[in-house]
């Protein structure tokens, strides 16, 4: 999805949520990468800052929350904010994230000598974390994706390997006493495995993981494109020459919510299941 402040439309609210980017007419943009196998999304701030950028960011803060995300980084080296005018804004996006569904630590990186980051290492009451460097916010944020409820598995892009997807999902679900999502998860993980062998040919990492009494099926790959989903025609299936994307039409009809967003190298197709 890409939300822009000039013309373009934001996508309402519900699944698929696909995040690309949330960009302002102005030169401001926010980029956005996701980390399945660590659970980390990483926001980049670059502009400057306005009230309207603010409501930008919120609607790609709430899909990255839609997420199986554990930690959200937010970078804001490149957020033009000489007085800091932004503090309250990022404290109660910290705040929304804590207080989630299943609660998200966020976390920010920005100069110990900015105004901002000053306000933001000293306001009063609970307080973010706030690391000088992305990669110091990220080694602070590690210990949490390693403590979720987690099982993975790297897989070369073989139609035969779709099996041991299907039960690395039935492990999953016998061992976090979820039989109930046996045979959802088994078919959903199957889906998102089947289109990233067939779209994406390359390894992927599938990875299911639990919180909040919800079940998580991720899929990275290392292709950039998105997955699309088509119409149905009326008897309720896709046309014979949508054959493409109707795995995700189920996909779609039984989860929760699901969704893509990039990777470094890739992206990462995830799907919620309760």
């Amino acid at each position: 999805m890409r939300a822009a402040g000039d013309g373009t439309r934001m996508r309402p609210p519900g699944p698929p949520y696909l995040l690309t980017a949330v960009t302002e007419g102005r030169g401001v943009a926010v980029a956005v990468v996701g980390e399945a196998t660590t659970a980390v999304v990483e926001m980049a701030v670059h502009g400057g800052w306005s009230s309207q950028f603010g409501d930008r960011f919120s609607a790609g803060l709430r899909l990255c929350l839609a997420s199986p995300c554990v930690s959200i980084i937010i970078d804001l080296h490149h957020l033009d904010d000489p007085s800091g005018l932004s503090m309250p804004f990022w404290i109660a996006a910290w705040r929304q994230a804590r207080l989630a569904q299943s609660p998200v630590r966020l976390v920010f990186c920005l100069s110990s000598t900015s105004t901002l980051g000053r306000r933001l290492r000293s306001s009063d009451g609970p307080r973010p974390g706030v690391f000088a460097t992305a990669p110091e916010a990220r080694i602070a944020v590690a210990v949490r994706g390693l403590q979720a409820d987690r099982l993975q598995a790297r897989l070369p892009p073989r139609p035969d390997r779709v099996r041991d997807v299907r039960e690395l999902a039935e492990q999953a679900c016998h061992l976090w006493r979820l039989p109930h999502l046996l045979d959802d998860t088994s078919l959903v993980a199957s889906e998102l495995a089947s289109n990233a062998i067939e779209h994406a040919g390359t390894d992927f990492v599938v990875t299911v993981s639990r919180d909040a009494g919800r079940l998580h099926v991720a899929v990275q790959d290392g292709a950039s494109g998105f997955p699309r989903t088509h119409r149905a025609t009326s008897a309720g299936w896709p046309a014979p020459a949508q054959a493409r994307g109707r795995g995700l039409l189920v996909v779609h009809a039984i989860c929760l919510a699901w969704g893509a967003m990039p990777t470094r190298g890739g992206k990462v197709v995830w799907a919620t299941l309760t």
